[in-house]
């Protein structure tokens, strides 16, 4: 399975090259062209017509992660992180920092005093363990600006369920390659963007220079689908279909656009579902605003603890996004408008 390769990969903003490898690998006998950017986008053409419109597909490679900034006399490893993490979630967790495996540990309860266990853990309290007794036992094997990835096998659960880390947007760069391996009678570009975790970089250089007439961009997005949430703060829900953006923090995607995703979702049997949130945001907020304008859809696979050690998701969901996007290319030029 794709998506499980491209999860246990490590690849966070600015070092998503085993990403980029693997996707080259896969594509090459299925496109026209593919070429890594400046930045490291990596663009890929697929039927270059002289006429026609031309529509970009967008997934960033880029994963949350932890980068060392110092190495304490002890032989503890400082981290800042790359991305939005929350503190909360890292104590005792297993980490990897290149081929080395390290625990997240902290101040232990029973030592702190009762203010202290009253408030969450900051990054600043938090440290990582690799089993080193002093800071030159370390320096052996880890340097300053070195990353660490959360260490999680990826595996089905339950019925129809996988769990993993960075299926943001892992699940968005699956649904793109094996698109991409497909045909469709149009200019088609698909654009695997780095940084999109730090600022939404990667996909600013990447819709500046393809300048489509349609971007979609694919994201594995935050469901709050859980206990003690009520309903109307779940925000997606897993197994309800793919969800489409309405608005986020970042962009207003045009209704015209989403009354036509929901008329071929609906046509096709396809199940679909609104992303509820307004927080947050994806590469659709830099992609939309670029050169004169670029009409812009998000379309997501719902995941539950995203931006965390796993998240879970419904294999159906990423299957229907599949699907929907695929409709959505079978109708251009000729049905779909833009």
């Amino acid at each position: 399975m794709l998506l499980k390769t491209l999860t246990q990969l490590n690849g966070t903003s600015g070092a998503e090259q085993e990403i980029r490898k693997i996707l080259t690998e896969q594509l090459k006998p299925y496109v026209n062209s593919i070429h890594t950017d400046k930045i490291g986008n990596l663009i890929v053409h697929k039927n270059s017509l002289t006429v026609g419109p031309k529509v970009m597909i967008a997934a960033h490679m880029d994963e949350v992660a932890l980068m060392i900034t110092a190495i304490t006399s002890e032989g503890f490893l400082k981290f800042k992180p790359v991305g939005g993490i929350d503190s909360r979630i890292l104590v005792s967790k297993p980490v990897q920092i290149n081929a080395l495996l390290g625990v997240i540990g902290a101040k232990a309860i029973h030592l702190q005093k009762p203010k202290e266990r009253e408030q969450a853990l900051k990054i600043e309290q938090l440290y990582i363990d690799i089993g080193a007794t002093a800071k030159e036992e370390a320096e052996k094997h880890v340097k300053i600006g070195d990353y660490a990835y959360f260490y999680t096998e990826t595996e089905p659960l339950g019925e129809g369920y996988w769990k993993g880390k960075a299926f943001d947007d892992r699940v968005g760069c699956t649904l793109l390659t094996e698109l991409l391996k497909k045909d469709y009678p149009l200019n088609l570009i698909g654009a695997f963007t780095v940084q999109e975790e730090v600022g939404l970089r990667g996909a600013t250089i990447a819709a500046y220079h393809v300048q489509p007439d349609l971007a979609i961009i694919l994201e594995g997005t935050v469901s709050a689908h859980m206990m003690e949430v009520e309903e109307g703060a779940w925000v997606t829900e897993p197994g309800k279909g793919p969800a489409l953006s309405i608005m986020d923090r970042a962009t207003l995607y045009q209704p015209k656009l989403l009354q036509q995703v929901i008329e071929l979702a609906e046509k096709n049997g396809i199940p679909y579902q609104f992303r509820k949130g307004h927080s947050g945001g994806n590469d659709a907020g830099s992609i939309h605003l670029s050169r004169e304008g670029i009409p812009t859809l998000a379309i997501s696979v719902p995941c539950r603890y995203i931006h965390s050690t796993a998240s879970v998701m419904a294999e159906a969901d990423l299957q229907n996004a599949l699907a929907l996007v695929d409709a959505i290319l079978k109708s251009i030029p000729n049905e779909f408008k833009f």
